[in-house]
């Protein structure tokens, strides 16, 4: 059976009770400290495995058939599988949502996530095409348990009413809730919303509690923000999911080249990824932690080969943590 995730207080949507589970029990670990630094169980988000795929470039469907990707995942050592709406479609229409459900089961993949929600908060055409892949969304969210939805929030030159906007993610929210899952806002650097400071104050002021966020490293650290500030920022209990990469300290070629093509997997570049854990641990986040690592290296290889360097670069960043070192040029204003 797939698990909701925890947030900081341990919340699901289902109970709002019940704890996140970090070590199977038949794990062997001996749970002599804090979970979360033990062995935290990882996700893979879509474009991890997605293969050779960019949005916007070639297309949005991945060119993998989906046992294969979930097989790859599984293998490295992964416990969760994120997978985006053209590849829902995919699935629904042919193989059916039972039978991923079933290849999530028998390859021990815990948790889903799916996305990504545009436009939530718009009028006219580009509602109307949101509402289209909401219904997608929401459908597979209920058939997979997934976790949560991911959810952005548009382009620069957006705008917003503030109170329709809280009104909009709300109601969101709310229909999340009524199909068994949650929302995951993502204030992305490219987005009307460039630091989580605003959308924090969104999600605080709302209160919905299935309503709340996603913090992606990479947008953390090109937001300019500190992560010492990003704990005082962040509603404890409304950090719903956490995703990891890594990049050079000043981006390579635009924000939006940088974010799709030059990612690194933690611990290989400037973010201080130990750091930002770190960060996420005093908040409360018990994980699992997402793996969001896209780049023209990794879109390169057999997905086998990119997902298990992907993990296991994780790993190495984890025992950093767990052995209080530094391990990963701690140079971000932490």
């Amino acid at each position: 059976m797939r698990a909701l995730f925890g947030t900081a207080t341990g919340c699901t949507v289902n109970d709002m009770a019940a704890p996140a589970v970090f070590v199977p029990l038949d794990s062997g670990v001996e749970m002599s400290g804090p979970p979360d630094l033990l062995r935290p169980d990882l996700l893979t988000a879509c474009w991890t495995s997605a293969g050779d795929v960019v949005p916007g470039r070639n297309g949005d469907v991945s060119p993998l058939r989906v046992d294969h990707r979930v097989a790859a995942v599984a293998n490295a050592g992964f416990r969760g599988f994120g997978i985006a709406a053209p590849d829902l479609t995919v699935v629904r229409d042919t193989i059916g949502y039972p039978a991923l459900a079933q290849l999530f089961d028998e390859n021990g993949l815990r948790y889903v996530q799916v996305e990504y929600l545009q436009d939530w908060w718009t009028r006219g055409d580009r509602r109307h095409a949101s509402d289209r892949v909401r219904e997608v969304l929401l459908e597979a969210a209920a058939e997979l348990g997934a976790d949560h939805v991911k959810v952005g929030l548009g382009d620069r030159e957006d705008d917003r009413d503030e109170e329709r906007f809280a009104a909009e993610f709300d109601r969101l929210a709310t229909e999340a809730r009524d199909h068994g899952t949650r929302v995951a806002l993502e204030p992305p650097a490219l987005s009307m919303m460039p630091t989580i400071a605003p959308a924090a104050e969104l999600v605080r002021t709302v209160a919905n509690a299935a309503g709340g966020l996603l913090v992606d490293i990479w947008h953390i650290f090109r937001s300019g923000m500190s992560y010492d500030e990003l704990v005082e920022v962040l509603p404890p209990g409304y950090v719903f999911a956490v995703e990891l990469s890594d990049g050079r300290a000043t981006p390579v070629g635009t924000l939006y080249d940088d974010t799709f093509d030059n990612r690194l997997p933690p611990g290989e570049g400037d973010f201080g990824v130990a750091a930002f854990i770190r960060a996420l641990n005093r908040l409360g986040f018990e994980g699992p932690w997402g793996l969001e690592v896209m780049s023209k290296e990794l879109r390169s290889l057999p997905v086998e080969e990119a997902t298990k360097r992907v993990f296991d670069a994780a790993q190495r960043v984890f025992k950093v943590v767990r052995d209080g070192g530094n391990g990963d040029g701690e140079a971000h204003r932490a």
